[in-house]
């Protein structure tokens, strides 16, 4: 199976080829590869599925044992008519990468999450290329990123399979010697306008840059402006004059899940009416901000109904196994009646980005962490946020970020002061890339600087541990209980950090574990039968509705993920209980925000 779409959908060109399918595919467990030179000529003796791991049933070889380098292989060939610079891309792969093209070192790359590409024009010889890819993991380092997966051969606990090597798709692109290198799009609902910060090649300059805008099919703005620079800004109201009211925010082209609706635009290059290079993007009017305690969606109050979801499938791990796979698992949340989710511990597929954006579902971006702090820990988890601003800044969905979560790779942040600074590191250093949405510094307790206060408590106990449930509902009822409570027996906050105003979320509860077919395996507290399951769920987000304090929660999980059976469904996607019962008891919520 190849994705068919483009794979970067904020920017879009015609002239791209897939590069995913079948490999050539070798374990270089004695890591002599380089030594021996297998990028110039050496027999790989399998063939993988590409963007598939090893370690999935996807990829062909389902190997989920150690194997710390990996090397690709693959033929290709670039369309006669591909005149200018021929672009290679990698939309992941975990973790360190080296590149060759006919024998030729085209570049290097380290993280897992993020894309990178090489120009690889002049290796070409203009017949049959030949691209290799060695790809270092190495299974024993716990300072890097990594999330979910576990450092020792089977998946337990809150621990899963691991992904080496490639496992988002690669690509060719054709692009112009004068292009447009990247566009950054911040609405300004305030003023009506998108805010438009573009860098362009050094061909470019002396050309015109045209910026057609349209929404559901009719012109909004067309402009044209000559490039003195290979940079610029520019403002367009895309609003119109009525945007001064004081009910413009229920305009009908303002972006919420509700009503996502989007603005197409076109970026064109022309040397006179000859055009050079052309975009397709899109664009969501929405503002974020808080404010008095209370999140604010395009001004308004917005009560979060959030879902963990951790990314994970059967047969692919990391991978989603389609374009419609993910597309479905934002349909399934919204008919349970959740208007986004928190993706947990890792950078999900641009694709499902474009979903979320397309069908109206809030996204709180998350980035794997590392297991432990050390100085090549801080600066690996730096460079993944930079890469991951740069990749999805333009997303509406996006609403929050959450560069550290339950002080994982940070455990002595409560005291610590090295540790501590790097949180807010992390906060000051996202901020700095991307002023337009809320920063959560540690998400689950022991927060510093932050912009939500965002809590994890489990302890709602069994359905008979009513005590146990009292003190829980209790925990939740108000501002003063939540920010004393030491649900994991941590506090709230770090020392010497204190609430400041900050909306507070209950960011993971819940986890009822419901075993259905052959899977088995474990939740926070666990039922055995539907109806107790319906009964369960609805108990917890009682307790969550009768809190005053609470400013919207997230709920963990959409789905069972290998040995946690606690998802609302299966590990393939099939409900536990009907979705509209489970949207029912999330609907219960009535009461006003305040």
């Amino acid at each position: 199976m190849t994705f068919t779409h483009f794979p970067r959908p904020q920017f879009v060109r015609n002239d791209w080829q897939t590069l995913d399918g079948t490999w050539r595919f070798a374990f270089d467990d004695d890591n002599k590869g380089l030594q021996e030179r297998w990028y110039k000529e050496h027999s790989f003796p399998l063939t993988i599925e590409v963007p598939f791991a090893y370690q999935t049933e996807r990829s062909g070889i389902n190997d989920p044992s150690f194997h710390d380098v990996v090397w690709y292989e693959r033929t290709f060939n670039v369309p006669t008519e591909w005149d200018e610079r021929v672009i290679l891309h990698f939309n992941a792969v975990d973790y360190e990468t080296a590149v060759y093209v006919n024998d030729q070192l085209v570049g290097e790359h380290i993280g897992g999450q993020t894309p990178f590409s090489f120009d690889v024009t002049d290796v070409l010889t203009g017949g049959e290329e030949r691209v290799t890819v060695r790809v270092f993991d190495p299974s024993t380092d716990e300072t890097i990123p990594r999330g979910k997966q576990f450092w020792e051969e089977a998946p337990d606990s809150i621990w899963y399979t691991r992904t080496t090597g490639i496992w988002q798709s690669v690509w060719l692109e054709h692009v112009p010697n004068a292009s447009l290198k990247r566009v950054r799009m911040t609405p300004d609902l305030d003023r009506g306008e998108i805010r438009l910060a573009y860098d362009v090649s050094p061909g470019a300059v002396g050309l015109t840059l045209e910026t057609e805008i349209s929404f559901d099919g009719e012109a909004v703005s067309l402009e044209r402006s000559q490039l003195v620079s290979t940079n610029g800004k520019r403002a367009i109201n895309v609003m119109g004059p009525h945007i001064f009211h004081t009910n413009f925010h229920h305009d009908g082209r303002t972006w919420t899940p509700e009503n996502p609706n989007l603005f197409d635009v076109v970026f064109r290059l022309r040397d006179g009416e000859r055009v050079i290079d052309e975009v397709t993007s899109y664009f969501g009017m929405r503002k974020i901000h808080t404010e008095g305690g209370m999140f604010y969606l395009n001004n308004k109050p917005y009560y979060q109904k959030l879902v963990l979801d951790q990314g994970y499938w059967r047969e692919s791990l990391l991978t989603p196994p389609s374009d419609d796979a993910l597309k479905r698992d934002i349909e399934l949340a919204k008919e349970m009646g959740f208007n986004g989710c928190r993706k947990h511990q890792k950078v999900e597929h641009p694709r499902f980005l474009y979903w979320a954006d397309k069908l109206g579902y809030l996204v709180w971006g998350e980035s794997a962490a590392s297991a432990f702090y050390t100085e090549d820990a801080a600066a690996r988890l730096t460079k993944e946020w930079v890469d991951i601003i740069e990749r999805d800044y333009n997303h509406p969905s996006i609403v929050a970020w959450v560069p550290l979560n339950e002080s994982w790779g940070i455990q002595l942040v409560r005291s610590d002061k090295m540790q501590q600074h790097h949180s807010q590191a992390m906060y000051h250093l996202i901020h700095s890339l991307d002023g337009t949405r809320p920063v959560i510094s540690n998400d689950g307790w022991e927060l510093t600087v932050t912009d939500i206060c965002a809590i994890h408590n489990y302890n709602h106990g069994q359905d008979d541990e009513t005590a146990k449930y009292d003190v829980y509902k209790d925990e939740l009822a108000t501002k003063e209980s939540l920010l004393a409570s030491q649900p994991a027996r941590r506090r709230i906050y770090a020392n010497g950090f204190s609430h400041q105003g900050e909306p507070i979320l209950l960011t993971e509860f819940g986890g009822i574990g419901y075993k259905i077919g052959g899977d088995a395996g474990w939740g926070y507290t666990s039922v055995t039968d539907g109806d107790a399951f319906v009964k369960d769920y609805a108990r917890i987000m009682d307790a969550v509705y009768a809190s005053r304090a609470l400013h919207g929660y997230c709920y963990t999980q959409l789905t069972d993920v290998e040995q946690e059976i606690n998802g609302l469904l299966t590990y393939d996607r099939e409900p536990k209980v009907p979705l509209e019962t489970i949207r029912h008891i999330n609907d219960q919520w009535h009461h006003d925000i305040r």
